[in-house]
């Protein structure tokens, strides 16, 4: 399946136990919502409830990683550097 992201999402994944996953999809089924409007709405009841305020500066996805990598940097190529190093027929 390869849907395109919308603009203001960022597709995540999290791995569930078989059993809870299981759960998931039979409750959004009972309730007659999918499984992925069950979770969305889990996770902002569960943000409302704790009462947590909103942050004041925003997480900027974009930017680089608050956690600098430890691996070595790459340089990125230019399409004609890659179509130096490929082979085509």
């Amino acid at each position: 399946m390869n849907r395109e992201t919308k603009p203001d999402t960022v597709r995540t994944s999290i791995d569930l136990p078989r059993d809870l996953h299981r759960r998931v999809h039979e409750a959004a089924a009972r309730t007659g919502c999918s499984a992925r409007k069950l979770i969305l709405e889990g996770i902002e009841s569960v943000i409302r409830e704790k009462g947590l305020p909103r942050p004041t500066q925003r997480l900027d996805l974009d930017a680089n990683p608050p956690i600098p990598s430890e691996g070595r940097r790459l340089r990125l190529l230019t399409n004609d550097e890659i179509y130096e190093l490929i082979e085509l027929p």
